[in-house]
């Protein structure tokens, strides 16, 4: 009778625990060449440390959006719709869609640019709404990363910003043009800002940079932009152009350097905050968490091709050097 009472009492906890739902809402595409990706692998790492285990206590529940935001409003609907116990989010541009889906289930977004001017949260250590997570900083590191271009390309005069108009919110975007602007100013270079508002528009970005006769490259933060960081730095080499990205993923595609958060670190360490709610915790009580470190990735292999030499300095300086 006891070994009977036992197992009645564990089974609705059984099936409570395989009821656990994460709906997971990406703005890029299933595939390993997508930077997004390994944000999503990271995130599901850092779950299973904490103990969740697919098809065991938690089931997750992917979307991709592909890089088009009407499917992402879609795709973030459609998550709500199955009850998802919480939605995570990559990037500013899915939290926005998915708080337009819902003001109910909590969202933990991975990776927000600047949570408050986008109207994600009330305040980083008062969310106050349905929305937390984690921000990587993004405007104010765009002076750090052209400093460090000028370093190692120090005959730079004109460079050029490959930016997203519509990445993030108007007020974001103003701010993070104007951070660019005053930066190449500061640094006495010549700015040339060359929109992409879709993975299309970058083949036709880098015919008017090499028109212009850029002498470097920056890529400015962008959700999209990450996603085709491969195709950017492929391109960018056919042009013999020394860029900057503003994660390692960019060196990891072959691109010259990198200045920024390690969002796959990022992404791992955002998943206690699931853990969190679906014990219970309430999003508005969780800050929003902003990234502390910052890591200088430098590509050796590509400076040489480029015909660049790093000094012994800069080296010493750097967090990874890819030889």
């Amino acid at each position: 009778m006891m070994m009977l009472g036992a197992a009645v009492m564990a089974s609705p906890f059984a099936t409570y625990a395989q009821e656990r739902r994460i709906g997971v809402l990406s703005p890029g595409r299933s595939d390993a060449r997508d930077s997004t990706f390994k944000m999503l692998n990271a995130f599901l790492e850092g779950l299973h440390e904490l103990g969740y285990a697919e098809g065991k206590n938690v089931t997750v529940e992917r979307a991709f959006a592909g890089w088009n935001s009407e499917r992402l409003r879609v795709l973030a609907a459609d998550l709500v719709a199955r009850k998802v116990d919480v939605l995570v989010t990559f990037s500013t541009t899915a939290a926005l869609a998915a708080k337009q889906a819902t003001v109910t289930i909590p969202i933990i977004a991975i990776g927000m640019a600047d949570p408050v001017a986008d109207g994600l949260v009330a305040s980083l250590g008062h969310p106050a709404g349905n929305v937390t997570g984690t921000s990587f900083l993004g405007p104010e590191l765009v002076a750090k990363r052209l400093q460090l271009l000028r370093e190692v390309v120090p005959t730079l005069s004109l460079v050029a910003a490959l930016w997203h108009p519509n990445a993030y919110s108007e007020r974001t975007m103003t701010r993070l043009v104007r951070e660019t602007e005053a930066a190449a100013r500061t640094l006495g270079l010549q700015l040339q800002l060359v929109a992409a508002s879709t993975p299309d528009d970058i083949a036709g970005a880098f015919v008017e940079i090499r028109n212009k006769g850029a002498h470097a490259l920056i890529v400015l933060p962008s959700p999209m932009l990450f996603g085709e960081y491969q195709r950017i730095v492929s391109i960018g080499a056919e042009n013999r152009l020394p860029g900057i990205g503003a994660a390692r993923e960019f060196v990891d595609f072959g691109g010259l350097m990198s200045y920024g958060v390690n969002l796959a670190e990022l992404a791992r360490q955002t998943a206690p905050y699931a853990d969190k709610i679906l014990k219970s915790a309430k999003p508005a009580d969780l800050p929003v968490e902003q990234p502390t470190k910052f890591e200088l990735v430098i590509n050796l292999k590509a400076a040489k091709e480029l015909g660049l030499t790093v000094s012994r300095d800069f080296l010493l300086v750097a967090d990874d050097v890819v030889e």
